[in-house]
Parts: structure tokens; sequence; C-alpha cells
């Protein structure tokens, strides 16, 4: 359908689960997969007499992701009880953060199609997770797991910036590879551990005024992400032009026949009834808090990009590659420090390594070529040992059967021939024997020379160090 005369506009909610050993407010494990309700606690249930402590390690890493994106850290922060009745909500509520978050402001920069986009938070607070609703494995009912109520979060919500499925998609990309560069989360979206809401209106071009939101809960992927944007853009402009009006509400997306489908009506702010949690005190954060956090940050993808593009002269391409993850960023500057030429080494690192990578599906951290090894290769090409064409043979057998390069290299006879007598006898001989393209590249055909080239390649088995040829050749014949 036609969304001339329209504009969306989207706003995203992000529930990052943090990396810590324990719960928030209690020590139960945070491990993932253990069997249900192994890992609620007297806490996580609310039983009486407990009382919550908080997570110093959760606190530091939302400071440490307020810190990564200019936001301003709250030097008091208050925890409030959240109140609503879900089965798998022991308590009846959930500790989070209402008037006063810990994180305020700030914002995360985007690139989609080429152009850069600054999408903006309104905040991001720490809360409790609730527990998990199964339905698959029981016929007529429900079971219950306990085991992630009370896990950590960081809830971190946009201002309504974004104006495509595009955008949306371009920020949760960002803020995923931050959230993992950070080591405040892993990431994982299949566990859960990264999960949005996406908010989604409509209104005419022009107006000012907002569209009627809705909220689609719970998407754990990229591609569902835009497809759940997608199709309820079009479901509210087709719904206004046919008369009818947009409902608050909550819906889910199901992609097995890619449409939302409504949840329940949206909830505001006054319904979950939100007052201090008696049980904790706010939370305090000091100027020397802050400054302990930030040493201890590691160095922020865009400072490490602006520094490979300064100070290695790598393009906008390779930065934005080897900055990727934080694992490929610290993999490069490993092999950087043992030796490498940063040029050839981004090359090898953002090609031949990242295909294997990708193709058996590891992380950097996990390849079976160090990064010295890999180092060592691409000196051996620099120097002339071996071709570009015999480096690939040997980061093969690197990946595949381990080994030492320089080992590799004498095995196989990848050695180039780089001696200049050696050569020139092997230049003599195909000039002599190719009069006519020698008589053709002096009168200006260059794929003669080529050619002539490759015969030269050819009599030593692609063993002769190319440039040497060429060289060799080009002032034989022009001498």
């Amino acid at each position: 359908m036609s969304r001339a005369g329209w504009e969306v506009v989207i706003g995203l909610e992000t529930h990052a689960q943090l990396a810590t050993q324990s719960k928030i407010f209690s020590g139960a494990s945070t491990r993932f997969g253990a069997a249900p309700n192994a890992q609620a606690s007297a806490v996580d249930l609310a039983l009486p007499g407990v009382l919550p402590v908080l997570n110093a390690r959760a606190v530091e890493h939302a400071i440490c992701f307020g810190l990564a994106v200019g936001a301003a850290i709250a030097p008091r922060s208050v925890f409030a009880r959240k109140n609503y009745f879900y089965p798998d909500l022991p308590k009846g509520y959930q500790i989070s953060q209402f008037e006063i978050p810990v994180v305020s402001g700030g914002g995360l920069a985007i690139k989609v199609d080429g152009a850069e986009k600054f999408v903006r938070l309104t905040r991001a607070h720490l809360e409790e997770d609730a527990g998990k609703s199964l339905h698959e494995d029981y016929h007529g009912m429900s079971g219950i797991d306990l085991n992630r109520a009370g896990t950590p979060l960081l809830e971190i919500v946009t201002e309504p910036d974004m104006r495509s499925s595009a955008e949306a998609s371009a920020y949760a990309r960002a803020l995923h590879a931050l959230v993992v560069w950070l080591g405040v989360c892993d990431g994982n979206m299949q566990e859960g551990s990264f999960r949005c809401d996406a908010n989604v209106s409509v209104r005419r071009s022009g107006e000012q005024k907002l569209g009627t939101r809705c909220e689609i809960k719970n998407l754990n992927s990229f591609r569902f992400l835009e497809r759940a944007i997608e199709f309820e853009i079009d479901r509210q402009i087709e719904l206004i032009e046919g008369g009818g009006k947009v409902v608050q509400e909550t819906r889910l997306y199901d992609p097995d026949r890619d449409e939302t489908r409504s949840m329940r009506s949206k909830e505001d702010a006054m319904d979950y009834r939100y007052f201090p949690d008696p049980d904790l005190l706010p939370l305090a954060i000091s100027a020397e808090d802050i400054a302990r956090v930030r040493a201890g940050m590691p160095e922020l993808p865009q400072v490490k990009r602006t520094r490979f593009a300064t100070d290695l002269g790598l393009s906008d391409y390779d930065c934005a590659t080897l900055t990727g993850s934080r694992a490929l960023a610290e993999y490069f500057e490993a092999a950087l420090v043992a030796g490498g030429e940063a040029k050839s080494l981004a090359n090898w690192v953002t090609g031949e390594l990242l295909g294997r990578l990708n193709e058996a599906g590891l992380e950097p951290g996990a390849s079976p070529v160090a990064p010295a090894t890999l180092a060592r290769l691409v000196a051996r090409i620099g120097d002339g040992t071996i071709s570009g064409k015999a480096a690939k043979e040997v980061f093969a057998d690197l990946w595949e059967s381990g080994g030492e390069v320089d080992a590799i290299i004498a095995a196989k006879g990848l050695t180039q021939i780089s001696d200049a007598g050696a050569l020139e006898a092997i230049v003599d001989a195909v000039i002599a024997a190719n009069a006519r393209s020698v008589e053709e590249y002096r009168a200006g055909k260059e794929r003669a020379f080529n050619a002539l080239v490759g015969q030269a390649m050819k009599a030593t088995r692609g063993k002769a160090n190319p440039v040497a040829v060429t060289d060799l050749l080009k002032r034989k014949l022009e001498g």
C-alpha cells in the first residue's frame, strides 16, 4: 500500500540483561539454562521476612553505559514498585525506577544508507526481570519458570526520533554492538539478553501532534524488529484511511504469519501505581564512583575508529569493519603489536579472517589462527617470501591444521623466486620465445605485456615474484 502523505514515528525501549553473576537484589545465579525454578531465591519470590540488597556490579554497568552515550548520571536515584498482576511476577510488583532514573539523556549516532542520524535517549533505568510463562510443553495449562525473576536489566528508552524500520534496526544494532563492546551485556538475543519493544505511530505529513502509538513487545531479532514495524505501519495507515482509529495497545509479532496481533490494552504509567520501594534506600552515586567506572572503561568504538583512521591511515570501511566488535578490534591490535603492517593486516582481518570466522560461526578470540601468526604470514608477503596467492594457501593450512608459517611455506615449496640472476634468465627466455608479444607491447598494446608476465609466472610455476618480474621485463623491453 502507498505511504505517500504519511510520516512514521518510532521509539524503542530495549531491555539489556546486565552481565552479572547474581541477580539485582539477591545472590541467586543468573546462569542461563538451569532447570526450571532452580535459581529462584526467597528474595526473588518476596517471601515474608526477606529484604532486597542492591547488586553494586549492576549499578557500575549502568554508569558505564551512561558515560558511553554521553548521558547524565544521577547522583541520587530512587527504586519504585511497579504494581501489576501476572502469573510470572511472583511479588505482584516489579522493582524498577520511575521519576528519577540512574541515567538521563545522551544518544547514539547511527548510519542509514550513508546518512548519519543521532537518536536521542530519554533515559536508562535499572529494574528486575519477571519470570517466564511456558505454554508449549503443556496441554490446557501453562508452566511458570521463575529463574529469570530478579535478573538485572537496564531498560534503555529513546525519544521518538526514528522515521523508518531501517532506522530502528540500525539503532538497535548500534546499541547491541555498544553494550556488548562495553561488556555490560552479552547481547545473546536467543537467550533473551537483549530484546526490544517498538512504539510505532503514524501521522499525516506536516502534522506536529503524535499519532496514537502501539507497542510491539519482545522482539528478539533485528529482522523481526524490521518486519514487525513494517506490518504495523501499513496496518495503522490502512485502518485510519478506512475511517477507523488506532487504539493504544500492546501487540505481539507473529513471525510465522508476519503480522502483529493485539495482546492487551496499553497501560499508562498511572495504571501501575508507582511508589518508592520502602525496602530500598535511594541509590547514591558519587563523583568518585563515576571516576572509578570511567577509568575501567574500554576505549569506545568511535574513538578507536578515529585513531585507526588518523594514526594508521585506514579507510572508513576498514575502520568501521574492524570496530564492528571489540573482539575483532582487539585481534587486529594484537596482530599490530606482533609486528604487522597496518593496511595489509586490515585487509587480511576484514577479508580472509572475517570470512572464515563468519563461515564457522566463531568469535575472533576463538580463531585457530592467532594474531601473531597472521602478522607473521602478512610479513612474509611484505618481504617477498611468498605471493598473496600462496599466502591464502598457507592461511588455509593454518586454519585447518595449525602449524608455523615458515614451516608450511618450506614444506609446500611456496617460496617466491626473487633472485635477480635467476629471474633474468627466465625473463630472457620468455622474451626470446614470444617475439610477437614483445613487438605488440612496443607498439603500445599493454595486454601484450601482461601476457609476457603470465608466461614468466607459468615458467616458474607461479613462484616468481611478480613485482620483480614486472620490473625486470620493463627494463629489458624499454631499455
